[in-house]
């Protein structure tokens, strides 16, 4: 059968996220597209993408399965709906809030590992209109196999979310550390930020650039992960997607800190916390190691051949002990507000 699927995204973040898998489902000659519901990141797509431009053609272009790579989608279009994270769990709100808030738009979670997996499985029970399969996760696939960094100087990968309750750049003490730092030529650091980052805090990072910092524009950060020896970062899911090649992380001031990342919460201590991390103590990547077990515990590069795999097979699957999802009013009228598209109450039809 030549399954048709469909990558819903809204930012542009979701590109990194989304290719693996549509590599995955050409490799195997089904065909696929791609849809976004915000203007900005529609003229973003590269020409050689096949795009669909707009609600009525993603209606008429039938698919078989929808991967999801945003939490909101519009549950009109045909096929089956999948939940694709757009990222790791980054512990940034509360639970009912957060990485497990079930909006009622899915058929099918594909998790990252055990700990998702777990809290999916408890809420499959209780709501009992979706199943949960553990993939890995796509974007991570090309991080594998993992490289060993060569440069003369050590890299310091820094990054950040774009929340200023969470963000480092929002701290003018730790920019002006970090400038410093780089100033005394012992180390290369390289910056991306998060593209909802405020732009006023990008152009900060741009204007502090020299021959030992380099800021980059781009949501394809698995390459600059492999150059990097160690990340120096806050909150963000950007730090579980680095930590998976068994290198260290420095946080400032971290909202939920563990053992497996070296937290800190002055900004005299930044310079003898990277230099602990560039040495890799053993405590530390054992830490690192056990959290890596309960959060993606997959080394091959293959999480986008399971996700396909997943989809399809619950596809065909007798689906009939799931319950229908709920009517969800107030959020398919947020969704087709959004994309100016509203249900005809004379004829039935769906008009824009």
């Amino acid at each position: 059968m030549n399954y048709r699927f469909l990558i819903y995204i809204s930012y542009s973040y979701a590109f990194p996220i989304g290719e693996p898998l549509e590599e995955e489902i050409l490799r195997r000659g089904y065909e696929v597209k791609w849809f976004a519901d915000e203007e900005e990141t529609r003229r973003k797509f590269s020409n050689e993408k096949e795009v669909v431009p707009d609600i009525r053609e993603a209606i008429r272009y039938q698919p078989h399965i929808v991967l999801s790579i945003t939490d909101s989608i519009a549950d009109f279009i045909p096929g089956i709906k999948v939940q694709i994270f757009h990222g790791f769990l980054a512990n940034k709100h509360s639970f009912k809030k957060g990485h497990f808030r079930i909006r009622g738009f899915f058929d099918l979670y594909c998790t990252q590992g055990p700990s998702t997996t777990e809290p999916f499985k408890k809420l499959q029970k209780k709501h009992k209109h979706f199943e949960v399969i553990e993939t890995g996760w796509s974007k991570v696939d090309p991080l594998f196999p993992i490289e060993k960094n060569s440069t003369e100087k050590p890299v310091i990968l820094i990054s950040s979310t774009f929340s200023p309750k969470y963000s480092l750049t929002y701290v003018e003490e730790v920019i002006n550390e970090i400038k410093r730092l780089s100033k005394k030529g012992k180390w290369e650091f390289k910056v991306v930020l998060h593209p909802k980052l405020a732009k006023d805090k990008i152009e900060i990072f741009k204007s502090i650039q020299n021959e030992n910092l380099t800021y980059y524009d781009t949501t394809d950060i698995i390459p600059l992960f492999k150059q990097a020896d160690i990340m120096f970062s806050d909150t963000t899911s950007a730090i579980t997607e680095f930590i998976l090649q068994k290198k260290p992380v420095v946080t400032f001031k971290n909202n939920k800190p563990g053992e497996h990342l070296i937290n800190i919460t002055k900004v005299v201590e930044i310079e003898d916390a990277i230099s602990k991390a560039l040495n890799s103590p053993q405590p530390l990547m054992e830490a690192i190691q056990d959290y890596i077990d309960v959060t993606h515990p997959y080394y091959d590069g293959n999480s986008s051949q399971r996700v396909i795999n997943s989809c399809i097979d619950f596809l065909n699957s007798d689906r009939s002990h799931l319950k229908k999802k709920p009517l969800n009013l107030i959020r398919k009228f947020k969704v087709r507000r959004k994309l100016g598209f509203y249900r005809s109450k004379h004829n039935g039809n769906l008009l824009q």
